[in-house]
């Protein structure tokens, strides 16, 4: 909640309860035992008592507030929320079955409102939300290690940049130990976490729909954990819905998980660039991942000439993903290079096998991915760290071996005549 901090937040309570019937108590007791706490913490009264003695108490970690006596269950949950201390998760239980009254008070600062009568299982798995929220990222992030922010964009649909961006995601939480935020920006098919065996819940489709209500305490229960350090917000919106907004979603985002987390990922699809370029300016790496094909040739030249143009500060990492390792390939890796003006920094390697073990698994590749699997992520990894950490602007585009920078119609008709042979 957000009331003014107080000395006194030192000794909170891990949970206290006030229920207005018996019933709630007798139920609460027992789920209070199992999580370690006292069932003593479990009083009568309902939301007026919890107002009258957290006036003159500490407010708890974790409070549960029984709204069944309440006239006004909105009012009386903002006259809590000015006796609540900062950083209390507010559980609240009623009788009324109302969407919009749901809205209304999570807006105003709850995490959750289980509607009577809840089962048990409910119960336990709102309080474990409410742990998870508790154990995670929270507040600025440390001086140590500054903001990191990726971008990563597939130049052709199907190149595999969501799964690049999944396993760099979690590359920067397990072995850079960074708090990491993952932002699966394809509203409709987003693989975020799907990848990750997680349910995408319904936070990145309720910020699109009301970017009013985007804060630090939104992010907190918005975004689905995956594990210590990974959180990820995705969406599965219905495809007969269209996305209609202005961006402004995506900026207070950025800004609300810049403040929350140590890193954060957004899988950008390419579309994206064209109606909110906005959302590259702030990227210290952009991670353009593309295929040996002549298709993906011509659209990562037209990509990295975007990025040179509208976000010139923003290093860029090429990756060149799912190369055959037989050797078949559509156009050769010095032939691709030679049309982008500019090296390939990392070759993943096809494998089919991985893949479809890391789907089976819910992991993401990289943590799936042994030997030399494994070492084009780790470089990864390491470039987007090195290059965020480093002054100065975008990468240069460069010439060809012999100087000269030959245009993309007589690359592609090169390489047109070379295949025709």
């Amino acid at each position: 909640m957000n009331a003014p901090f107080h000395a006194r937040a030192g000794m909170r309570d891990p949970f206290t309860a006030f229920v207005c019937d018996d019933a709630t108590a007798d139920m609460l007791r027992p789920v209070a035992v199992e999580h370690g706490w006292s069932p003593e913490k479990v009083n009568k009264g309902g939301l007026r008592n919890a107002v009258q003695s957290l006036s003159v108490s500490a407010s708890p970690n974790i409070l549960f507030v029984d709204l069944s006596e309440s006239g006004d269950p909105l009012n009386d949950i903002n006259a809590l929320a000015e006796v609540c201390e900062p950083g209390t998760i507010v559980i609240a239980a009623g009788q009324v079955n109302d969407v919009r009254l749901y809205r209304d008070l999570v807006a105003s600062g709850i995490h959750d409102y289980l509607l009577k009568p809840f089962t048990v299982d409910q119960l336990r798995d709102t309080f474990a939300h409410a742990q998870s929220i508790l154990a995670g990222p929270r507040g600025e992030a440390q001086v140590d290690k500054p903001h990191v922010m990726t971008a990563v964009i597939g130049v052709r649909g199907g190149v595999g940049a969501s799964t690049l961006a999944t396993s760099l995601a979690w590359l920067l939480g397990e072995k850079a130990h960074r708090s990491t935020a993952l932002l699966d920006l394809d509203v409709h098919f987003g693989t975020g976490a799907l990848a990750l065996d997680l349910e995408p819940g319904r936070g990145l489709t309720d910020a699109i729909e009301n970017p009013s209500r985007i804060d630090g305490l939104f992010i907190e229960r918005a975004m689905v954990r995956a594990n210590e350090r990974l959180s990820v917000l995705s969406a599965e919106a219905p495809i007969n819905t269209p996305l209609i907004t202005d961006g402004t979603a995506f900026f207070q985002l950025q800004e609300e998980m810049r403040n929350a987390f140590e890193s954060t990922v957004i899988d950008l699809p390419r579309q994206m660039l064209i109606q909110y370029p906005h959302m590259v300016h702030d990227a210290h790496v952009a991670v353009v991942v593309a295929e040996l094909t002549l298709a993906a040739t011509r659209d990562t030249i037209r990509i990295l000439a975007w990025l040179k143009a509208h976000a010139p500060q923003t290093k860029v990492i090429v990756v060149a993903n799912a190369v055959p390792s037989g050797g078949a390939l559509e156009i050769s890796k010095k032939d691709f290079e030679q049309s982008i003006e500019r090296p390939v920094d990392i070759v993943f390697q096809e494998d089919g096998k991985l893949a479809a073990q890391a789907a089976k698994l819910g992991k993401p590749m990289a943590e799936v991915a042994t030997g030399k699997m494994a070492a084009p992520f780790a470089t990864l990894s390491n470039m987007v760290l090195s290059h965020a950490s480093e002054d100065g602007g975008a990468v240069e585009t460069k010439t060809t071996a012999l100087g000269v920078k030959p245009s993309l119609a007589g690359n592609l008709k090169s390489m047109f005549a070379k295949k025709a042979a």
